[in-house]
């Protein structure tokens, strides 16, 4: 049986830092939840504390490389298979941020405007010798992507659905049966129903 240690957004962020103290060079780091889980949140926390140790990083929400509304919305708006396949661009996440910085030593911040559906005309930029990127949004797990270390933020069905505006409701069974199509074990897995009462899971 598992066992649960209590933690907080801030304790986690400093257990990410710590391991990634044993890990030079150039890094990515995946916060994989829902939108509810507020995972770009938890992203922020983890480069303030990497900036407060003398490590160069970066947030990347994974909401910055959507594909246009018209391949998103293909099959009418609340689509659930539309949104684990064609909502967010995966393979350009791997091209332009996990390929590009490793063999490259450049990286792209920002695919698409999501909320004016164009082009995000995002500058390309060079990564330092010792950046860490961290990408967070939903369904990055279980799609093959090579991440350096993993989070995955767990909501209750009851957590999703409270915190979950009701017009976004509908993808909520979208994200649980990609989860349980796709189990991939995280670094650290966390309760994360109430940020400032989650547990770490081990």
């Amino acid at each position: 049986m598992p066992t649960f240690t209590p933690t907080s957004p801030r304790a986690l962020a400093g257990l990410v830092a710590d391991t990634l103290a044993d890990l030079p060079g150039r890094r990515v780091v995946a916060v994989d939840g829902a939108d509810a889980a507020q995972p770009v949140e938890l992203a922020r926390q983890i480069v303030e504390v990497l900036a407060d140790r003398g490590r160069s990083a970066a947030v990347v929400s994974v909401h910055d490389f959507v594909r246009p509304a018209s391949l998103r919305m293909e099959y009418g708006r609340d689509d659930e298979w539309s949104y684990r396949t064609a909502w967010f661009d995966y393979e350009a996440i791997e091209r332009e941020i996990l390929t590009s910085m490793r063999t490259e030593g450049r990286w792209l911040p920002a695919l698409w405007d999501e909320d004016l559906d164009r082009s995000a005309r995002a500058a390309i930029r060079a990564a330092q010798a010792d950046l860490v990127l961290v990408l967070a949004g939903p369904m990055l797990l279980g799609r093959g992507l090579e991440f350096d270390l993993t989070i995955r933020l767990e909501l209750s069905d009851q957590a999703a659905l409270r915190l979950t505006p009701p017009d976004q409701q509908w993808t909520l069974p979208a994200l649980r049966n990609h989860t349980a199509e796709n189990p991939e074990a995280a670094t650290w897995t966390v309760r994360w129903d109430h940020p400032d009462r989650a547990a770490l899971r081990s």
